[in-house]
């Protein structure tokens, strides 16, 4: 597990995100009438791959539903350039256990999108991964940054290609709900928590809350614990250097709670959060007008594809603002999904040039919901000024950010449905008023996973 930036360079990379998300809250309609990039494949190809017809490759990822669909785009970009074959594998959590039946079945993909740093440690380890080739190793060289290659490398080797990323600290909002109950984005935990009381009395539930997946749980508390303990609390406490029973973590345990032990902030109350998915969390936010199921939802910028699939127009009735301030400064929390080869093919190697390369993003990138890392993607390319607000902020940032804490810890402790963190927060969720319950269980399965 590496550290990456600093405290100061954190804070300047989350001063230019909510820089970005606040101009973007103005956004009106306007914003999506510019004259729209191209449609399909790229017009001119800056990348030149190789001829593989005949060849037959298996992409794995857990994307689902329109996320699916928009990188099927790109496989099929890459198929007719090469005259290769791609089928996309649906994978479940945990992507490692699932890559282990595969390997051990003698059937693995040739490439696996990982949505965790501690699945590509652990990818390597088991010894399933191939260092990247020249050609890909030659694009990340020309269009990412040193922060972002350093994710997709262990031990000083090269194996994986952070082809998506994510803003993780964002909260969507219902336009209608807000004027409605004539309440402002809040910049402070403070003015959030007045925000939701507003809400709620107006009638609207002022969250929804995903709380049948576990890992936006565990970024409602990254993103606490980051702007009220720090970055480099945030590195010890991913590193698993400082315990769960630190006194930080209850503190960022108590905050949490003020939001969680409001049933009356809850849509559906706390059953109706625990029994909700990420994707309703969202479209419920979205429906219904001026009286949705709730006023706002906490997630990344690809909240947006989600959001697609409503009648709700991104930039006007659906507007973001930065995750509040809970200490002095805002939090900004990274994420994303590293591309991996599991086999030693040419097949696997031109597709990870691929999607080292802007052609690749920018066929994904117009479709919304997606934020690449990538330096070379065309800002034009996104739909709309909010995502390519939020594009441009990750750019500018460089190196300085910190990557979401679960994906950096044991898959068996990070991103393991109905185990470890997720399952921990759950039960918080559930019963809020239980902070030293709760940090007691985290410890005992931090300790387990990370074997200290």
């Amino acid at each position: 597990m590496r550290k990456h930036g600093t405290g100061r360079t954190h804070l300047r990379w989350a001063a230019l995100a909510a820089a970005g998300a606040l101009a973007l809250t103005a956004c009106g309609g306007d914003a999506d009438k510019e004259a729209a990039p191209p449609q399909g494949g790229t017009a001119s190809p800056g990348v030149e791959l190789p001829r593989l017809d005949g060849e037959k490759l298996q992409v794995a990822a857990v994307w689902t539903g329109p996320e699916q669909e928009n990188f099927t785009k790109v496989l099929k970009e890459f198929e007719k350039r090469t005259g290769a074959s791609v089928t996309f594998v649906p994978a479940q959590d945990p992507i490692v256990t699932f890559l282990g039946t595969k390997i051990a079945g003698g059937a693995p993909p040739d490439v696996a999108l990982l949505p965790q740093v501690g699945a590509l440690v652990s990818a390597v380890e088991n010894k399933w991964a191939q260092p990247v080739g020249p050609e890909a190793q030659a694009q990340l060289d020309k269009n990412y940054s040193a922060g972002w290659k350093s994710l997709g490398a262990v031990g000083g080797t090269q194996y994986g290609v952070y082809y998506k990323a994510a803003n993780k600290s964002l909260i969507w909002y219902n336009a209608k709900a807000f004027e409605a109950a004539g309440v402002k984005p809040p910049k402070t935990w403070k003015e959030l928590i007045t925000a939701a009381d507003t809400l709620s009395a107006s009638g609207t539930p002022a969250v929804s809350v995903a709380g049948a997946d576990g890992w936006t749980l565990t970024d409602w508390f990254e993103n606490i614990y980051l702007s009220q303990a720090g970055p480099e609390k945030y590195d010890q406490l991913a590193k698993h250097e400082i315990k769960w029973t630190d006194d930080s973590v209850k503190q960022a345990l108590t905050t949490l709670g003020e939001l969680f032990g409001r049933k009356d902030f809850l849509a559906g109350g706390t059953s109706g959060a625990l029994a909700t998915e990420f994707p309703k969390s969202v479209t419920q936010t979205f429906t219904g007008g001026d009286r949705p199921a709730a006023a706002m939802v906490f997630e990344g910028d690809f909240v947006a594809v989600n959001i697609g699939q409503t009648e709700a127009k991104i930039g006007e009735d659906a507007l973001v603002f930065p995750f509040p301030a809970v200490g002095a400064k805002a939090p900004v929390v990274s994420g994303g999904d590293v591309a991996v080869a599991l086999k030693p093919s040419k097949g696997a190697q031109a597709l990870l040039t691929f999607l080292a390369s802007a052609d690749a993003a920018q066929i994904q990138a117009r479709e919304g919901g997606f934020v690449s890392p990538n330096k070379a993607v065309d800002p034009a390319s996104y739909p709309n000024d909010i995502q390519r607000g939020i594009a441009k902020a990750l750019i500018a940032a460089g190196d300085d950010f910190r990557f979401d804490m679960s994906d950096q810890a044991p898959a068996a402790f990070g991103g393991t449905p109905g185990a470890g963190e997720w399952k921990a927060l759950q039960d918080f969720l559930a019963n809020p008023s239980d902070v030293a319950g709760t940090q007691a269980k985290l410890e005992a399965d931090a300790a387990r996973a990370y074997g200290n």
